[in-house]
């Protein structure tokens, strides 16, 4: 028998940076979307869980990249219910790589949202009987149906004469009302083939529900009439305007509207760039991306303000400067040059000019301009205070994020392999894979701690505040380090049995670490036959511990005991991985910002911290 924990394995691996997310998305898909349609269990519902919080921290259109790209088909119907339910894209990619049994089609289509029927509808593998459970339900394709012209030998105007026009597929499918009869009477919608016949893009779903109303209601048809009619009388001025300029677009005419439909609608671009090219006379006559039509033609020499005077209304806190169009007549290279353009309002308003001259390769004839228009960065106001510089503790912390990002990857990449989650491997490399991934966990813990130790000198983290007994801990951890020293016959020498508590302000999590981090450095530096003796007391509010240092540190002074020398490694009991130095300053650290210390006097490491409320009423005594 195997055991599949594959999905447990998947729910216990972190998923904090981004690339971790989309990690486990994709692993979670993989899992999920092979399951049987009835498996159910608790990881199987805490997998769902993570897919679910997992969507609200991937972008739509990454989860579409995901879900499109599986190792497996999907084929769990619950998957794609869920998947179904979010945003267009992520629907479209799950509906398009699903492959369920026909049985399972039937029944999961009536329970999907309408619009994920409509993108199911656009699928031709899915059985006469799915088919057939679509066109009741009523899910056709979006779009008025094409109008059909009138025989050759029937009157173009013939009203009376019944022609069926769908409103069912022009209404939008998240709309909650239902939809109405697929044929209606043309009478009230004479309108609309002329609205058609001009630019179907003009009709909305908004438009046809008016209409649709104004068919149930009476006196409000005239009302929808008039309205259909205020779109049609606004099509034929657009047209007309069009002929009428011929091959000039909007956009060329000074204070004139992107070209597009008269119907409400303002262009929003926010174009930051645009790249041109310009014939010998210094004329635009190709530019890049939509607002190429308001630019080809403009002259960049008539720019030049000793030429033309710029638009009072545009305010620029750029100075535009004599001489572009100088510099142009001798084919001088354009450098951040500030011009002023007036025209659509798109294109309206402060632009920096950066161009080159081009030549013909062959006759050397100068042929034009390439360049970019750009617009111009914001100034700082010559009074905005400064921007506060980031400090050591900023940069650090961030030197750890850009570095605990590629250890998180390769600990995870390496677990894959080893745990043969897509596939098998050698067991040689499993082995490695395994060795790696305990590495990566071992460096990982390493910055944990150089985090911890930059947030506590820098205040951006505190110690838990408590009660717990100073001399039990000391016993625990004294007892777990026998089996390190017991054998080696060194050790510690804690006060004899039956002394009182010493209690200490600090929750028991935080003092357990931070004894274990001063002992385990104490008892890994000790000699052979070596015994450090403990002494605890009470003085003036504190709980105060004095350890002997063994013989190889008592060459360090004061400073150099909490020093992190460039050559010194790990000891092997030591809780950390960048030396004693450092694991006693990490220490001195969580001391300091319990409210205590720690430091070195005279042959003894001395650690005091606020003692709890109790033992303060105790008065000073020496055990």
């Amino acid at each position: 028998m195997h055991f599949d924990d594959r999905l447990a394995t998947v729910l216990h691996l972190p998923s904090s940076g981004d690339a971790l997310a989309r990690i486990q998305y994709r692993q979670l898909i993989d899992i999920l979307g092979s399951l049987a349609k009835d498996a159910r269990s608790a990881a199987i519902e805490a997998g769902f869980a993570r897919v679910i919080d997992l969507s609200s921290r991937i972008p739509a259109t990454d989860r579409a990249r995901l879900v499109r790209q599986p190792l497996q088909p999907l084929t769990n119907p619950r998957l794609l219910a869920l998947f179904a339910e979010a945003e267009p894209e992520v629907a479209m990619a799950a509906i398009g790589i699903a492959q369920l049994h026909e049985d399972a089609w039937l029944a999961l289509v009536p329970a999907l949202p309408v619009r994920a029927r409509g993108i199911l509808r656009h699928r031709r593998d899915l059985g006469a009987r799915v088919e057939a459970l679509l066109e009741r339900l009523g899910i056709r394709d979006r779009g008025l149906p094409p109008i059909e012209k009138p025989a050759a030998n029937e009157p173009a105007g013939n009203e009376n004469k019944e022609q069926p026009l769908d409103l069912v597929d022009a209404v939008d499918y998240n709309e909650p009302e239902p939809p109405v009869a697929p044929r209606v009477e043309p009478a009230t919608f004479a309108g609309l083939e002329q609205i058609a016949a001009a630019g179907r893009a003009a009709v909305t779903p908004a438009d046809v529900r008016g209409h649709r109303v104004a068919k149930a209601g009476g006196d409000a048809g005239a009302e929808a009439g008039a309205g259909i009619g205020a779109i049609v009388r606004r099509i034929e001025e657009f047209r007309k305007a069009r002929e009428s300029h011929g091959s000039t677009s909007f956009a060329s005419k000074p204070g004139g509207d992107a070209p597009q439909l008269p119907l409400g609608d303002s262009s929003k671009l926010a174009t930051a760039a645009i790249d041109f090219a310009t014939d010998a006379e210094g004329r635009i006559n190709w530019a890049d991306g939509s607002l190429a039509s308001a630019l080809v033609g403009l002259n960049l020499a008539g720019l030049d303000p000793s030429a033309v005077e710029p638009s009072p209304h545009i305010q620029t806190p750029y100075t535009p400067r004599p001489g572009l169009a100088l510099s142009m007549r001798h084919r001088q290279p354009l450098r951040a040059i500030a011009v002023d353009i007036a025209g659509a309002p798109a294109v309206r308003g402060s632009w920096q000019v950066d161009a080159v001259p081009h030549f013909d390769p062959a006759s050397g004839r100068f042929i034009g301009y390439a360049g970019r228009l750009r617009r111009p960065g914001k100034i700082a106001a010559i009074d905005a205070p400064p921007a506060a510089e980031p400090s050591e503790a900023d940069r650090m912390r961030q030197v750890l994020h850009e570095l605990r990002t590629p250890a998180n990857a390769i600990q995870v990449a390496a677990e894959i392999i080893q745990q043969q989650l897509y596939g098998p491997a050698p067991h040689e490399y499993r082995a490695l894979a395994a060795a790696i991934a305990g590495d990566c966990a071992h460096i990982l813990a390493g910055f944990e701690e150089l985090d911890r130790l930059v947030k506590l000198e820098s205040g951006a983290l505190g110690i838990e505040s408590g009660e717990s007994d100073l001399a039990s801990v000391l016993a625990e951890t004294v007892s777990r380090l026998k089996a390190w020293t017991e054998p080696r016959s060194s050790g510690f020498v804690l006060p004899e049995l039956g002394y009182a508590p010493s209690p200490v302000a600090i929750e028991r999590a935080e003092i357990e670490r931070l004894v274990w981090r001063i002992f385990a450095v104490l008892a890994g530096m000790t000699a052979p036959q070596e015994m450090l003796p403990v002494r605890l007391s009470m003085e003036s509010g504190r709980v105060a511990m004095r350890v002997a240092l063994p013989s190889l540190l008592l060459t360090r002074d004061a400073q150099s005991l909490f020093d992190t020398p460039v050559s010194e490694r790990g000891q092997s009991l030591s809780t950390g991985m960048f030396g004693i130095g450092f694991t006693l300053r990490l220490a001195a650290a969580e001391a300091a910002a319990a409210g205590g210390g720690l430091q070195r006097e005279e042959d003894d490491l001395y650690l005091s911290l606020p003692a709890a409320p109790a033992a303060e009423q105790a008065g000073s005594r020496a055990i």
